[in-house]
This record gives structure tokens, C-alpha cells and sequence, in this order.
């Protein structure tokens, strides 16, 4: 079975013989830092420099596809864009970092487990706000000019995403508008592994900072929210990333008054789901990845994230850990997310009531994720042995036999 469309292959021969800068990485990544450090008359090339940690080690995988490359490297230049963009709102307005940024809800979980449900029908009260995916990736002052034109740009982004990934519509519905994920307010994370391939260079990079760095990054990401707060009304922020599981620590550490709703599911369940996506989005970058590579790479992330979060569990206040399981939330949506409002200290209103459906409805058009476990090479015996404490946990306050109404 392979991910990676004809359309694609097709284009990806054409433009071989001119897309070469994954031959060069360094040079490619020193090219593009100048050009954004030119736009923006200003520069933080300690960033840049860990940013191009990214780049050179997407560039050592073995099947690198050139359209890939070129897609990838943008998206990582568009980073550094933003980082030096949010500088400049800083720079002149500096009042920027005495911004409060009160109880914020952090939707944290593994992958596949209703997260982007939660995420969606919380950010989705007049009284929350869930960064949109266009203001993470072009931060700036309130201007509805500027939100039309990216909103555009990075809907026909999307769309030329689905030339190369075109079951991602079906997998994960999103849209420029839309509160999306907090990772791309992240500088740094085991995002880009699941977006670009296993990385082992970066992956061992990544692993190898310490409390102080990755502290950092949890900054930035409150510098960011600070700066799209900045002049607009004041709303308590929904923010959602699975992998904010391996942070919990952190997290509370910047955001001292942080509530964090963690969604659940058999992990059995969520591995062949997760494969699945990481093979849609992999076969964007590199041609026809092995199956059984990503069985691997997921399962030895998930069993990491879970068992990062289980430890740091018993440090946190039980107050601030809010279990959402997925069975019983796809069984009956309209009782279980009143009470995840109560549970964070939200009021549950009939407008939030009323568009309840809608949030829980996916778009026209898409279809049933449809995956085969078996196809990445994980026997069950050897996924229930690596979640054996987590499902201890999960059998307590959920009901793994619950029916499902809607499938989230």
C-alpha cells in the first residue's frame, strides 16, 4: 500500500532535477534565514540556529522527496518569520509581556483520543478563545485585512496539501480559520518527526536539552498568546497539542494556574489510527515510507508521552487534571462535555448547547478514517505490554465496552 498519490510522484520526478538544496541543507537553511532576516530588519540567530537543527536533519532521511523538501522548508522559514515578527510587536509595544494570560485550559492527550473535539467545542464558547492556525503562523495586531489574506494563503496551502496527502482531510478536518493546534506556536518538538519522518539527529538533539530550554519554548509559546492578546478582548485561551502530555511539569511551571483536560482512549485503539497518520503525512516528504518503521516511531512516542505524563501526575495538584474519557464522550457527547465545562469552571450556556452538534459534525464530503494495525507490525500482546500501567489508569473511570453515537 503506499501514501504518496500519483499526482505526486509525478510532480516530484518533474522538479528533481532543480529542487537539490536537501544536498546542501546548511547553505539552504543560511539562504532562507537571510531573506526573512531582510523582510523583517531584524534578526535572533540563536533561534534561527536551532530552528536549522530541523532542517539538516530532515535532510539526512533517505527517501527525502524534492517537492517534500521544498514544502518543509518553508514551513520551518515561515517559523523563523514569525518569531522575529512577534519581536518586532514586542519591541514596540512592550507593554506586550505584562499581558495576562488567566487559567488557561490545555487539552492534552494521545493522539486519536477526541483531543481536537475538546479542543473545538471548548475554544468554540464566546467566553474562550482558541488560537486559529492563521494567527500561530502569522502573529500580529488585530487586522481583519491581514486575517483575510492569510486565511486565503494558507486555505490554498492546505489544498495543495491534499495533492501530496490527500487523505488528510478525512483524518484530521482543518482549516486556516479554525483553532488549531498550540505546536505551532512551539518552536521545537517531536511535531516535526510526525510531520517529516523519524529525524533521528534532531530526535537525539531534542532529547539531549535541558529544563531551561525546553522552559523556553513554553515562554515563547506564552509570548505568542501574549502578543495575539495584545488589544483585543480578554478571553480565557484553549489551547491543544497531544504531545503537551510529555510536558505537564513545564507547562505548570509557566503557567502556574493551568487546568489540563486529558481525553482517553484504549490504546489499541489509537496506534493503528496514529500509524495511519503519520504514514499520510510522511508520504508528503518522503516516498513510500515502511510500515513497519512507523509502528515502531509511534509506538515508542506514545508509550513515552503516556508514561511522561503518568510521572507527572503524582507531582501535580489532582485539581487541576481533568479526565475526559473518549468512550464515554462519543457515547453521549450532550451529557459528558457539560460536565468537562463544570469540571474547568465554565459556564455551560444555550449557545454553547446550540452548536454543540455542529462541532461534533465532521465536514461534507469527509469520510470514515479507515486503518489496519496489523499493516505497521504491532501485535497486541506487545502494545498491551507498553501501556500496562496506563490502561490501569483507564480502566478506572471509563467504560472501554460504551457504544459510540458520533464518531470523533
Amino acid at each position: 500500500m503506499t501514501r504518496t498519490p500519483r499526482t505526486s510522484k509525478v510532480l516530484n520526478a518533474m522538479f528533481s532535477p532543480v529542487i537539490r538544496g536537501y544536498a546542501d541543507p546548511a547553505t539552504a537553511w543560511d539562504k532562507a534565514v537571510a531573506q526573512v532576516e531582510q523582510d523583517a530588519g531584524l534578526r535572533d540567530r540563536a533561534f534561527a540556529d536551532d530552528l536549522g537543527r530541523v532542517v539538516t536533519s530532515y535532510a539526512e532521511e533517505p527517501r527525502i522527496l524534492p517537492l517534500g523538501w521544498t514544502i518543509g522548508l518553508g514551513q520551518v522559514k515561515d517559523r523563523y518569520a514569525n518569531r522575529l515578527r512577534i519581536l518586532r510587536m514586542v519591541e514596540e509595544h512592550p507593554e506586550i509581556v505584562g499581558e495576562p494570560i488567566t487559567d488557561p485550559v490545555f487539552v492534552l492527550g494521545l493522539p486519536r483520543t477526541a483531543t481536537t473535539l475538546a479542543h473545538r467545542v471548548l475554544a468554540a464558547s464566546p467566553a474562550h478563545r482558541g488560537p486559529a492556525m492563521w494567527e500561530m503562523l502569522h502573529t500580529g495586531y488585530e487586522d481583519p485585512s491581514t486575517a483575510k489574506r492569510e486565511i486565503k494563503r494558507l486555505d490554498q496551502g492546505q489544498a495543495l496539501m491534499g495533492v501530496f496527502a490527500p487523505a488528510l482531510k478525512h483524518i484530521h478536518p482543518t482549516g486556516a480559520a479554525q483553532a488549531e493546534e498550540s505546536l505551532m506556536l512551539l518552536p521545537h518538538g517531536p511535531f516535526w518527526q510526525y510531520m517529516f519522518g523519524p529525524m533521528p539527529s534532531y530526535g537525539a538533539w531534542y532529547a539531549g536539552r535541558g529544563a531551561a530550554e525546553l522552559a523556553g519554548d513554553y515562554e515563547y509559546l506564552k509570548l505568542g498568546l501574549q502578543a495575539l492578546q495584545f488589544g483585543r478582548e480578554r478571553k480565557r485561551w484553549i489551547l491543544k497539542y497531544p504531545g503537551h502530555l510529555n510536558d505537564m511539569t513545564t507547562i505548570k511551571q509557566v503557567f502556574p494556574d493551568a487546568t489540563f483536560v486529558w481525553t482517553h482512549r484504549d490504546p489499541a485503539s489509537v496506534l493503528g489510527s496514529t500509524c495511519s497518520m503519520v504514514e499520510t503525512l510522511w508520504s508528503t516528504y518522503q516516498t513510500d515510507p515502511s510500515p513497519q518503521d512507523i509502528g515502531r516511531f509511534v509506538l515508542e512516542k506514545m508509550t513515552a508521552m503516556v508514561d511522561n505524563a503518568l510521572e507527572a501526575r503524582l507531582s501535580l495538584p489532582p485539581s487541576s487534571i481533568v479526565d475526559v474519557p473518549y468512550h464515554k464522550l462519543s457515547a453521549d457527547p450532550h451529557t459528558e462535555v457539560p460536565r468537562l465545562y463544570t469540571a474547568i469552571g465554565a459556564t455551560w450556556t444555550e449557545s454553547d448547547a446550540a452548536q454543540l452538534d455542529r462541532v461534533v459534525t465532521k465536514p461534507a464530503g469527509t469520510r470514515k478514517h479507515e486503518y489496519d494495525i496489523d499493516h505497521y507490525a504491532l501485535p497486541p500482546n506487545q502494545v498491551e505490554e507498553a501501556f500496562a500501567a496506563y490502561l490501569g489508569l483507564l480502566r478506572n473511570f471509563d467504560e472501554l465496552d460504551a457504544e459510540p453515537t458520533a464518531e470523533l
